[in-house]
């Protein structure tokens, strides 16, 4: 859900890699219903390279229940499904470094435009006094 019903959040991309040297990622996944289905962080993903424990920097146990797919419209992107009874993975894995797309911008403009929207909602049924925020009822 976007912004104001919860804040946006962004992941850093990464450049592509200076020196072809590829980046090592480990991403903290939670796991509060034993599974999660979602994209992973970063673009160009090294297939081969992708491990999953509960514990960060291959400690823990290896979790092997675990599907990735690719997308068809966008085969930099990556979306893995993890199973554990674990709360928490670690998903560690190379990449050369992100694809940067229109849907990235969109993105970071959307939510610019829903933060001023609702800075204007609140000043025009609001109070702005002295910095801090004050409704008028």
């Amino acid at each position: 859900m976007a912004y104001p019903e919860s804040v946006d959040q962004f992941s850093d991309k990464l450049n592509k890699s200076p020196t072809d040297k590829p980046y090592v990622v480990e991403e903290h996944i939670l796991l509060p219903t034993g599974s999660y289905d979602g994209d992973l962080q970063h673009d160009n993903i090294n297939n081969q390279t992708i491990r999953v424990y509960t514990g960060s920097r291959f400690t823990g146990d290896e979790v092997t229940n675990w599907t990735l797919s690719v997308p068809g419209a966008t085969p930099w992107r990556r979306s893995i499904k993890i199973y554990s009874s674990a709360p928490e993975v670690f998903v560690t894995y190379e990449t050369p470094g992100d694809t940067v797309e229109a849907d990235d911008i969109n993105a970071v403009q959307h939510a610019i435009m829903a933060t001023q929207s609702e800075v204007e909602r609140y000043k025009a049924s609001g109070q702005i006094d002295g910095g801090s925020f004050t409704r008028e009822v």
